[in-house]
C-alpha cells in the first residue's frame, strides 16, 4: 500500500541527513498516516480512510463532504 493520504494526497518527501561534519545522506520524510472511520452524512454510514493527521483535523472541523468539495476545485 502506498504511503499517501486519501484526501489531501500528501506523500513521502525526500531530503538529506546532514551530520555535524556536513556529510549528507538521503532520507525519507514519511507522512503521519492513520486509519480512521469517518462519518459520511450524505451516505449515512462510516467510511474507513487512511488520512494524515492534518487532513483528519480538517475533516473534523469542516466535515467530510465539505472537505472533498473544497479539494475538488
Amino acid at each position: 500500500m502506498s504511503k499517501r493520504c486519501q484526501i489531501s494526497g500528501t506523500t513521502v518527501l525526500y531530503g538529506n541527513h546532514v551530520s555535524h561534519a556536513n556529510n549528507k545522506r538521503r532520507r525519507r520524510f514519511l507522512p503521519n498516516l492513520q486509519y480512521k472511520r469517518v462519518w459520511d452524512d450524505e451516505a449515512k454510514r462510516f467510511v474507513r480512510l487512511r488520512l494524515t493527521v492534518r487532513a483528519l483535523k480538517t475533516v473534523t472541523k469542516k466535515g467530510l463532504q465539505a472537505t472533498l468539495r473544497e479539494l475538488a476545485r
